[in-house]
């Protein structure tokens, strides 16, 4: 996910969503079956040209998973892949749609390069894509069971004009939903007889030791007491809980502004309990307990500092789980010496963490207006069959066999009150399976009926491992205070001026946030006059154009 500098990240955004604005010609609302461009074949294969993203590991054109279900459509896929740099990959995506050269089916990554519903509904007008409504009742039963039987999946792909213009994924991943999590190295405070900090101050003298007692043992003052990357990272999220609530996304990247108040839609980012969490990381920041390089190193960067073969050297990390800063399986177990600390408690006593469920409300699935109808039938009849049990495994974990098996009669479900339905296999080959680009349906029972080995730290045991940490974190949300993103739409007549609002805004709150931590902004004498830059650009408006969709889309439960 990221070689970019946080102001070239922006920078990216804010040029992807001009980009867009400056899009396509306005084609309308066709339907599926209307003006499509005659199919290309290549024997009884149908071509569909598709922009997705994939890691270093994955080769798309000779995925196992990308074979067996090109062999079982008659897909001949045509890849056109970016990298999981979310600012390059957005960026690649809308300088292809602003130029008129984009692929029959954008297949993305929710915490990639998903499209928002602004985007969405331009995209629709302007006829780019393509209503898959139709095509869903036709071809799509499982999909039609699903959008039929859950209300806020059917709420959150169903444009307000009645189109369902692009598929989200519905993935009920238990630990995804408490994301802003901190993971320490429990070996270095049972060797400096420390305890598990549960408030700021704790954590202050915690990150102290890290950084001054040599918990490695090395000799050499090399301790990280807390780093991340600029692409993963949940350290303001995390740290600002224990003074006010941070929505998910508020973290050094692009945040999310949106809360709510005894049914007002508002922002914590301009309250002084904000600032109060942002001088709390500052101050952690001067006193080098959080590592500079946070907030502009990659994942790559981020791996060679937690798999330093010299010495384990990162005492924490604020990111959704382990496997982020460390390579699990390794051979010197380091891996197994992270355990999530709980939430912390502030100065007065909130104890706060951020809610994401649905865990992806950005869209994934989109067919575009290039795409022949041959091509729409064969990709959501794809689809619909990873909305059954059989597909969602395999897409998730690779062919049957090679990443997963089913269950013997010692294996043990992640729910243990659940029968195991598959098991996934450790030490696969790599580039097996679609995994995240290929999580569409993963509703909690499949995913709890998951066979999963009892050790939490073992490698096959990882989401046992991330299912108990994440129990510690549940107890602490206020779900009063989430704002319904998946279920509520904005008008049709507001979606270009709520999508200049949200560039604006996000980049102005991504880069003041980070300049107050840094100190390249006097968060004592320069607060106020952020706040009211928060103004000038539109937050009172943004706010109220919420409000208004709020109140029109209010979930009834």
């Amino acid at each position: 996910m990221k070689p970019h500098s946080p102001g070239n990240r922006i920078a990216a955004v804010v040029a992807a969503a001009a980009l867009l604005a400056a899009g396509c010609s306005s084609g309308g609302n066709q339907s599926s079956t209307d003006s499509a461009p005659k199919a290309k074949m290549e024997g009884d294969k149908v071509v569909v040209s598709v922009m997705a993203a994939a890691n270093p590991d994955m080769k798309l054109d000779t995925n196992q998973t990308t074979a067996l279900l090109s062999d079982k459509f008659k897909i001949k896929f045509q890849w056109q892949s970016t990298t999981m740099d979310g600012a390059a990959a957005k960026e690649k995506r809308q300088i292809a749609i602003s130029s008129g050269d984009y692929p029959d089916l954008f297949l993305l990554i929710p915490y990639v390069d998903a499209f928002t519903k602004p985007e969405l509904q331009k995209l629709g007008k302007q006829g780019v894509a393509m209503p898959l409504e139709d095509l869903i009742k036709q071809h799509a039963p499982n999909i039609q069971k699903a959008l039929d039987s859950n209300s806020v999946l059917k709420a959150m792909s169903t444009a307000p004009d009645g189109h369902i213009y692009a598929l989200p994924q519905w993935s009920d991943c238990y630990h995804c939903t408490y994301p802003n999590k901190l993971w320490i190295n429990s070996a270095w405070l049972k060797k400096l007889k420390l305890e598990m900090p549960k408030t700021t101050e704790e954590l202050r003298e915690v990150l102290r030791a890290f950084k001054t007692k040599d918990p490695n043992g090395n000799g050499k003052a090399d301790e990280v007491p807390m780093t991340t990357d600029k692409q993963n990272s949940t350290l303001i999220g995390y740290l600002m809980g224990a003074f006010a609530y941070a929505p998910y996304g508020a973290g050094n990247g692009v945040p999310s502004l949106l809360q709510l108040e005894g049914g007002k839609v508002t922002t914590s980012v301009d309250k002084p309990q904000w600032r109060e969490g942002l001088k709390y990381i500052k101050s952690l920041y001067e006193e080098g307990l959080i590592d500079q390089a946070s907030f502009t190193q990659n994942a790559e960067a981020l791996q060679a500092v937690g798999n330093d073969p010299d010495a384990v050297r990162i005492g924490s990390s604020p990111v959704l789980w382990p496997g982020i800063f460390v390579q699990l399986g390794s051979k010197d177990g380091r891996d197994e010496q992270y355990d999530a600390a709980p939430p912390l408690t502030g100065p007065d006593g909130t104890s706060l963490t951020a809610y994401n469920n649905p865990t992806s409300i950005g869209y994934t699935f989109m067919l575009t207006n290039k795409s022949s109808m041959e091509a729409r039938v064969a990709a959501i009849k794809m689809l619909d069959y990873m909305y059954t049990d059989e597909g969602a495994i395999i897409a998730n974990s690779g062919p049957e066999g090679v990443g997963w098996v089913k269950p013997g009669p010692d294996d043990v479900a992640l729910d243990t009150k659940a029968k195991p339905v598959w098991k996934n296999l450790t030490g696969t080959p790599k580039n097996i399976a679609w995994e995240s680009m290929g999580q569409y349906h993963l509703p909690l029972p499949l995913r709890n009926a998951q066979a999963v080995p009892e050790d939490i730290y073992s490698e096959a045991g990882l989401e046992r491992r991330l299912f108990q940490a994440t129990q510690v974190y549940e107890p602490h949300v206020d779900k009063a205070k989430v704002f319904p993103e998946a279920q509520v739409w904005t008008d049709p007549g507001v979606v270009s001026e709520l999508a200049t609002l949200k560039t604006n805004l996000d980049s102005y709150v991504s880069q003041g946030q980070l300049a107050f931590v840094t100190g390249a902004k006097n968060i004592d004498t320069e607060w106020d006059a952020w706040v009211k830059g928060l103004d000038g650009l539109g937050m009172k408006r943004y706010l109220e154009l919420y409000q208004q969709a709020y109140d029109k889309n209010k979930p009834s439960s």
